[in-house]
C-alpha cells in the first residue's frame, strides 16, 4: 500500500471510528423527564384517566413523566403550550372532545392550529354520555321526552357544563335529529348545573356517567338514556337512547395524547404502542370501567382518522344549530 492510499484508509477509518463513539455516546430516548401537559383542573375524568395510563406506562418503561395541569381558555391555554413546544418527544397533550369542537368553533381565532400543530398518538378511551333529567319531569322515558318536548316547545331547558362541550354539542345533535326545541343554559362547569337539574330549574342534563350516575344511584335525578351502542357495565340498568325509544345515537366524550407536530415518527410510533399496551392491561380496564370509560389504546393513524371524523361531526352541529363561543 502506498503512503498515500494508506493515510487515505487511516483517515476513512477514523472518520468511521469517530461517527461510531458519537452514535453510541448520544442518548437515548427519552435521556430526562417528559412533561405532559393536561389542559384541565386536577381531579376531573380528563386528569384522572391520563395520570392512570401514564403511571402504568412508567411502570412499563421506567421512563418519568411529570403531569402538569394548564386549565384556562377552555383547553387552548394549554394546547397552545404544547403547541409551541420543542418537537423532541419531551413534551406531549391531553385532549378531550372539546378540542375537535374548538376547530370550528374557535376557527381562525386560535394561536395555533389544532390539527396542523399536533400529531395525533393514541385515542386513550371513549367515554359515552348519558342524558339525565330532573325528577319532576313528567316523561319517564327518551320517546316521552320527545313527544312532551315536541308538545311543548321551548318550555323544556338542558343545562351543560359550557359552551361547545360535548354535553352542548350532544344535546344540540338530540334536538336536531329528533326535531325538538329545547334551550340551552350553559354554566361553568358540570357542578352548577347539576345542582340546578337536582333543583328542578332545568330539566335536561347530558354529561358522563362518573359525573351523573351517583345523583341517579341516590334517587336524585333520573337516568333516561346512554349516548351508547350497548349499555355500560358501569350502569346496567339503563338503556341505550335507542332502547329508551329515541333514535340510535352515540356521542361521547373522550381522551386522546397528542404530540406536537414534527415530533420523529418513531417517538411517536413508541408512545402510542406503550399506551396501547398500558390501556390493554387487566387494572386499567377495571380502572377504566368504573368511570364508564371504553378503553381504546389505538395507533397514530387510528387516533387521526378518529379526530378528523370526530371534528367533521361537531362542525356540522355546531354550523346547524348557530352556536357561537363565548
Amino acid at each position: 500500500m502506498t503512503p498515500l492510499r494508506f493515510a487515505r484508509f487511516a483517515a476513512l477509518a477514523l472518520s468511521f471510528t469517530c461517527f461510531g463513539a458519537f452514535a453510541q455516546g448520544s442518548a437515548p430516548w427519552p435521556s430526562k423527564p417528559i412533561k405532559w401537559i393536561v389542559p384541565y383542573t386536577p381531579g376531573g375524568i380528563t386528569d384522572n384517566a391520563t395520570r392512570m395510563v401514564l403511571q402504568k406506562v412508567q411502570e412499563q418503561t421506567g421512563w418519568q413523566i411529570v403531569v402538569e395541569n394548564k386549565p384556562g381558555a377552555n383547553s387552548m391555554l394549554g394546547a397552545d403550550l404544547a403547541a409551541k413546544a420543542a418537537p423532541d418527544g419531551y413534551t406531549f397533550l391531553t385532549v378531550i372532545a372539546a378540542h375537535a369542537a374548538n376547530t370550528t368553533l374557535y376557527a381562525g381565532r386560535m394561536p395555533f392550529d389544532p390539527v396542523k400543530s399536533f400529531s395525533p398518538v393514541s385515542l386513550v378511551g371513549i367515554a359515552p354520555l348519558i342524558m339525565t333529567a330532573t325528577n319532576n319531569l313528567p316523561a319517564k322515558d327518551v320517546k316521552e321526552l320527545i313527544a312532551y318536548a315536541k308538545a311543548n316547545p321551548g318550555k323544556i331547558s338542558f343545562g351543560s357544563s359550557g359552551v361547545g362541550a360535548a354535553a352542548h354539542l350532544t344535546t344540540e345533535l338530540f334536538k336536531q335529529t329528533v326535531g325538538v326545541d329545547m334551550v340551552h343554559v350553559p354554566y361553568k362547569g358540570t357542578a352548577p348545573a347539576l345542582q340546578d337539574l337536582i333543583g328542578g330549574n332545568i330539566q335536561i342534563l347530558v354529561d358522563t356517567p362518573s359525573a351523573l350516575m351517583p345523583h341517579v344511584k341516590g334517587g336524585k335525578i333520573k337516568a333516561m338514556g346512554m349516548f351508547s351502542a350497548n349499555r355500560l357495565p358501569a350502569a346496567p340498568d339503563v338503556p341505550t337512547i335507542a332502547e329508551a325509544g329515541g333514535p340510535a345515537l352515540q356521542s361521547s366524550t373522550w381522551v386522546m395524547f397528542l404530540a406536537p407536530a414534527g415530533v420523529p415518527r418513531d417517538i411517536v410510533n413508541r408512545m402510542a404502542a406503550e399506551t396501547a399496551k398500558a390501556v390493554a392491561s387487566p387494572e386499567i380496564k377495571t380502572r377504566f370501567e368504573s368511570l364508564g370509560i371504553e378503553p381504546v389504546g389505538n395507533n397514530p393513524d387510528g387516533a387521526a382518522k378518529f379526530l378528523a371524523d370526530e371534528i367533521a361531526k361537531w362542525a356540522k352541529v355546531i354550523t346547524a344549530a348557530g352556536v357561537k363561543a363565548e
